[in-house]
């Protein structure tokens, strides 16, 4: 029974992807959704979808400066090779970070699991501090087309990143709060333990690395932010620029939610909901939706055929012998 648990877990994922999806479906009109995808501008999708393949050279220089600073020796072309590779994965496993779990199996010789697992989590939170800091600036702007009510639970929220993120990195007091709790041994943050190494990593490192991180960040975020207003643009719907950098940490806080496969139907509602409240119709707003993780699936495409060639040519370095004790 233990083992068709997981199955089970996965099954239910993906109803609750088809479900929301079909429920958001058969409530747009057929006929707009038509008009909106008939007179979409291709050229400025290209180019879209161009700037946004290209942020992954971001990502990969981010996540490089982090191993680096960890002591690992993981060339960039190998970590060029993961992220590409956990793009693809990403595209069909559960929750928008199912694909970080492979870079931490897949990651080879040059790096233990725990530094792979915790460089991973200081190069996710460095972009996720830095796009609800984003978020934070614009709320005021975005007032003018959101309820207050919203741009205050808005607010909340991104504070709440911010400071769980700067306890997180600090982790003297996550680690006493996690010591205070009658949890097993190998969940503790503290020791030789699997997760006590991998925490190690997260909180040594350094404030040169970080830096450089939240910069890499910055930049990446930026070019997200007006790469996906740019589809509002090729679409042909009048979406401001403030609601769009407050709508893209919303998106990945919704990855995060282990309801889904890829966050399939989770982010499309979320999406629906909250434009809905700035007057964007379901329509345009489902067709919005797909359509920024049409340029996901780009990476994820590219990802698919670089891990399938690198499989046939025997490219495919071995993984870590060993997850290090």
């Amino acid at each position: 029974m233990s083992r068709l648990k997981p199955h089970f877990v996965n099954v239910a994922r993906s109803v609750v992807s088809a479900g929301l999806l079909a429920w958001l479906i058969a409530g747009a009109d057929a006929r707009q959704v038509w008009a909106i995808l008939r007179g979409v501008d291709l050229q400025l999708y290209l180019l879209c979808a161009l700037i946004s393949t290209g942020g992954m050279l971001l990502r990969v220089t981010r996540w490089k400066v982090m191993l680096d600073a960890a002591g690992a020796r993981v060339s960039f072309r190998r970590a060029f090779y993961l992220c590409y590779v956990g793009a693809f994965f990403n595209t069909f496993l559960p929750t928008g970070l199912g694909g970080d779990v492979i870079r931490v199996l897949e990651v080879g010789r040059g790096a233990t699991p725990q530094q792979a697992a915790g460089t991973i989590l200081v190069e996710r939170m460095a972009g996720f501090l830095v796009l609800f800091g984003l978020m934070l600036a614009v709320l005021p702007a975005a007032s003018a087309v959101l309820p207050p009510a919203t741009v205050g639970a808005l607010a909340l929220l991104a504070m709440g990143v911010l400071a769980a993120g700067a306890l997180i990195l600090e982790g003297r007091l996550v680690r006493r709060v996690v010591a205070r709790l009658p949890l097993p041994r190998a969940l503790s943050l503290a020791g030789d333990t699997w997760l006590g190494q991998m925490y190690a990593v997260v909180t040594a490192s350094g404030r040169r690395a970080l830096g450089l991180a939240l910069a890499i960040s910055l930049v990446f975020n930026l070019s997200i932010i007006f790469t996906n207003w740019l589809t509002t643009r090729a679409l042909g719907l009048p979406v401001p620029l403030g609601l769009v950098a407050v709508a893209l940490p919303v998106i990945s806080a919704t990855l995060l939610v282990p309801a889904s496969i890829s966050g399939f139907g989770v982010r499309e509602a979320a999406v629906v909901a909250l434009l809905g409240q700035a007057g964007i119709g379901p329509e345009q707003a489902l067709v919005l939706s797909l359509t920024w993780y049409s340029l996901d699936m780009v990476d994820g495409l590219l990802g698919g055929v670089i891990y399938f060639l690198s499989g046939i040519l025997g490219l495919r370095p071995s993984r870590h012998p060993t997850a290090a004790t």
